[in-house]
């Protein structure tokens, strides 16, 4: 296996999660918080088809963190660490 691209793919992966919770966060933004301003059907569905989507990415990202901590035998703290270090801040991956 080739250890470098696992990683990028577990970093492109987790910055696929960190878009999809940013579509889940949309709404509020555009409409409010729901229980101080109802939404209407259509903005609810949004907001939950969102949130299915985010929470759907968001668990492929651990389960491919946890094999591949497994894999390397590295603690999963530091793989998940380091994934969402390089993918938010691939400023201080690079430095």
């Amino acid at each position: 296996m080739n250890v470098a691209h696992a990683f990028d793919g577990l970093v492109e992966m987790q910055r696929a999660a960190d878009e999809a919770h940013g579509r889940v966060l949309e709404p509020w933004d555009t409409y409010g918080r729901p229980t101080v301003t109802p939404w209407l059907p259509e903005q609810t569905e949004t907001h939950e088809e969102a949130w299915q989507h985010w929470r759907k990415r968001a668990g492929e990202v651990q389960a491919a963190v946890t094999a591949h901590a497994k894999d390397e035998d590295k603690p999963r703290f530091e793989v998940e660490a380091a994934v969402r270090t390089t993918a938010r801040h691939p400023e201080a991956a690079t430095a």
